[in-house]
C-alpha cells in the first residue's frame, strides 16, 4: 500500500519553496510553487513563482527597457504593486538579503538603469504583482492540515526561471516515491 500522506520532515524557513498539495482549490494557490522569502514568529511572505500574467513590464511602468520577462502573480496581497527577486545585490542600492543568493527590491531606477544598458540581466531579476502572504501561525496551520510540501536547497537559478512551465510536477518529481506518482492526479479527482 503506497502512502499518499503529503508531508516531509524539511523545516520551514526563509528561502524554502512551497508546493501546494495535488487537490488544493484555490484561485492563486492550485498547483502553486512559492519562494517563501521570509518566515517568523509574527508571519510569512513569499512568491508564487508559476503563475504569470500576460502582459510587459514596459506597458504599465513608464520608461521601462523592453526586456524579455515574465512577470508572475506573486499572490493576492498588495496586487496594485510591482515586486522583484534578484541576484543583483551589489548592483541594486537599498536591496534586502534573503536567502538562495537572492535579494527584495531595491531602487528601481537602478533595475532600469540596468536592464537599459544590459538587457540580457533580466535573466537574474523576476518580477511579481503582488505576493503571497500569512499572519502569525496561519502558515503552521496549513502545514498541520498538508497544504504544501517544503523543499530545502533551492538554487537560485531555479527561483530565477521563468521558462520552466513544469515547475510544480517537476518539484515533486525530483522528491521521487509517492510525490512523483502525485504528479499524474487530476486536479479535480470528480472530473477523473
Amino acid at each position: 500500500m503506497i502512502d499518499f500522506n503529503f508531508e516531509n520532515n524539511n523545516q520551514l524557513i526563509a528561502g524554502s519553496i512551497l508546493v501546494a498539495e495535488p487537490f488544493l482549490d484555490d484561485d492563486y494557490f492550485s498547483r502553486a510553487v512559492i519562494l517563501l522569502c521570509d518566515h517568523n514568529i509574527d508571519g510569512s511572505f513569499g512568491f508564487v513563482l508559476n503563475k504569470y500574467v500576460d502582459t510587459n513590464i514596459s506597458d504599465f511602468v513608464d520608461g521601462f527597457p523592453e526586456i524579455d520577462a515574465k512577470i508572475s502573480i506573486g499572490g493576492p496581497v498588495d496586487m496594485s504593486n510591482l515586486f522583484y527577486i534578484h541576484s543583483l545585490g551589489d548592483e541594486i542600492d537599498s536591496c534586502v538579503p534573503t536567502s538562495n543568493g537572492l535579494f527584495i527590491g531595491g531602487d528601481f531606477n537602478d533595475v532600469k538603469s540596468i536592464l537599459t544598458k544590459d538587457p540580457l540581466k533580466a535573466s537574474r531579476i523576476r518580477f511579481f504583482i503582488g505576493y503571497s502572504g500569512w499572519d502569525k501561525g496561519q502558515l503552521k496551520e496549513e502545514m498541520t492540515q498538508k497544504s504544501w510540501l517544503i523543499l530545502n536547497d533551492v538554487t537560485k537559478e531555479k527561483v530565477l526561471n521563468t521558462s520552466n512551465d513544469k515547475i510544480w510536477s517537476d518539484s515533486l518529481k525530483e522528491q521521487g516515491g509517492k510525490f512523483k506518482a502525485m504528479t499524474n492526479f487530476p486536479i479535480n479527482p470528480s472530473n477523473n
